[in-house]
């Protein structure tokens, strides 16, 4: 691998904003420097350009399914639309599918992936069927495999949602390894029943989305959520939290001292409720779970980001074609075209 030097370039990192240059040997960083010179390697003139660390997406969906629907990419295409803008690893996910082992969850997503990605690539595993055998997988997930995180769905009742038992369970195990457990924080059961309210008065249209997956149930489930983890004293994780009273229960718990942790999508921090007006079936691409907050929303998201309420930005990348699909995949969000419960949540962002 030859040498690089990137000369001139303002350097961002989390702590310092200065104008060096970079010396990158092996793929690795050698040196950081003013004026250096190595007749050897390629050179990059970036003056007045912006030098930053590679992206970390820990919230990602690659080549994923939905019932019957299936996401556009590939991890090929997914991993090089990645690199092109500036990500270079990634935290994909490894579902377990009724009755199959944890392992072999993880060995199967595995297999898929590695001769296609292009980037870094992690993973980690969507638990839906919480068995002991199961349970007696994960130290070894943890302490040989490199998965020490674990996601659990506390929404979409019989398909991914699994009991505070579960969960219970699954925290007291993951912990004592030093791994963690991910919640999709969300009341399914609630949800099912608004959903099922909506569509027997006629309400199809994807608004209804939203109308039906309210904040509160959000909020709910985060406590709930919060509270597991303190009775199992482990640290706990909410994915893409979009709400601020689901925000305003992690800031509750870190303020006593519980190790809350949540992300927010960029989705979330730009994007309101509002765009499930556009008029026809064109607001399909914004259906993603949780769905899209008010203003009030956007303004406490940016404003947990600040003070560290919120300790990561992560995409959530789940993308379906709203029309034709490309790559030979027959699905896309026009399953839901007439009942909007069946339209694929997720949107790009990768």
């Amino acid at each position: 691998m030859s040498d690089v030097l990137i000369q001139g370039g303002r350097i961002i990192t989390a702590v310092d904003d200065y104008v060096a240059d970079i010396l990158i040997q092996d793929g690795k960083i050698e040196a950081i420097g003013r004026s250096l010179s190595v007749e050897s390697a390629q050179t990059y003139d970036a003056t007045g350009l912006f030098v930053f660390p590679g992206g970390v997406d820990v919230h990602t969906h690659m080549e994923s399914s939905q019932g019957p629907a299936i996401t556009c990419d590939t991890y090929e295409t997914g991993t090089i639309s990645a690199a092109f803008g500036g990500t270079t690893t990634i935290i994909d996910f490894a579902q377990q599918e009724k009755g199959e082992s944890a392992k072999a969850t993880f060995d199967r997503r595995l297999e898929l992936a590695e001769p296609q990605i292009g980037i870094d690539v992690g993973f980690h595993l969507i638990l839906t069927d919480v068995r002991p055998e199961v349970l007696s997988e994960l130290p070894d997930l943890i302490n040989h495999d490199g998965v020490s995180s674990f996601k659990m769905f506390m929404a979409y009742p019989d398909i991914l949602m699994v009991d505070d038992a579960s969960i219970f369970r699954t925290m007291r195990t993951v912990g004592t390894h030093g791994g963690m457990v991910n919640l999709h924080a969300e009341n399914g059961a609630v949800i099912q029943v608004l959903i099922e309210e909506a569509l027997a008065q006629g309400n199809t249209s994807p608004k209804y989305h939203a109308l039906t997956r309210p904040r509160i149930m959000e909020a709910e489930a985060t406590h709930r959520a919060i509270r597991l983890a303190e009775l199992a004293e482990i640290p706990v994780y909410i994915v893409h939290l979009s709400s601020e009273e689901a925000l305003q229960v992690v800031v509750e718990a870190r303020d006593r001292g519980i190790p809350a942790f949540a992300e927010t999508c960029p989705h979330y921090l730009f994007l309101t409720i509002e765009k499930y007006d556009i008029p026809g079936f064109e607001s399909a691409k914004y259906v993603m779970t949780p769905p899209l907050r008010e203003h009030s929303c956007q303004h406490a998201l940016w404003r947990g980001l600040r003070f560290d309420d919120l300790q990561i930005v992560s995409t959530d990348h789940c993308p379906f074609c709203l029309n034709e699909q490309p790559l030979g995949m027959n699905y896309s969000k026009q399953l839901g075209k007439n009942d909007f419960s069946k339209i694929p949540n997720g949107a790009p962002g990768v």
